[in-house]
């Protein structure tokens, strides 16, 4: 079974049970790491425990979401080894994975509806890594 894991501040928090919904219809182990309402919170806090989950190796993919998907991107890039995309359309989705390597995907609930947020991730889960070429930059990035 796959896993992934999950979180998001208030303004994430519907279109958050939506894709947990799609994941777990998906055959996905999800783990939902808040916030568990649509109260103002911090999306900071969501974000660092997310990508704890991540570089612990625990998860190898995980999906944060805001209004925007911006704020949990930012913070997201905070910490070495997470290369955290945000995306609002299908293309740079598979991008994301195919050149980037991404680990993360970061979504916006004010920017995209439940069904176009399912296609990225759809297609976000399911695209390769092509490495070569692209792997050489993410290790310059590293450095």
């Amino acid at each position: 079974m796959n896993k992934i894991v999950i979180a998001s501040d208030h303004g994430g928090f519907e279109l958050k049970l939506k894709i947990k919904e799609y994941l777990l219809s998906q055959n996905y182990d999800v783990l939902d790491l808040g916030t568990d309402s649509n109260k103002s919170c911090d999306y900071p806090y969501f974000a660092k425990k997310l990508c704890s989950k991540i570089l612990s190796g625990e998860f190898n993919k995980g999906i944060l979401i805001c209004g925007t998907g911006l704020g949990m991107s930012i913070c997201a890039n905070r910490f070495k080894g997470i290369r955290a995309a945000c995306v609002s359309d299908t293309y740079s989705a598979k991008m994301s994975r195919s050149h980037n390597n991404s680990n993360v995907l970061c979504l916006g609930s004010r920017v995209l509806g439940a069904g176009l947020a399912c296609d990225i991730l759809d297609i976000w889960l399911n695209t390769s890594f092509e490495a070569n070429r692209h792997q050489k930059r993410l290790d310059m990035i590293d450095e």
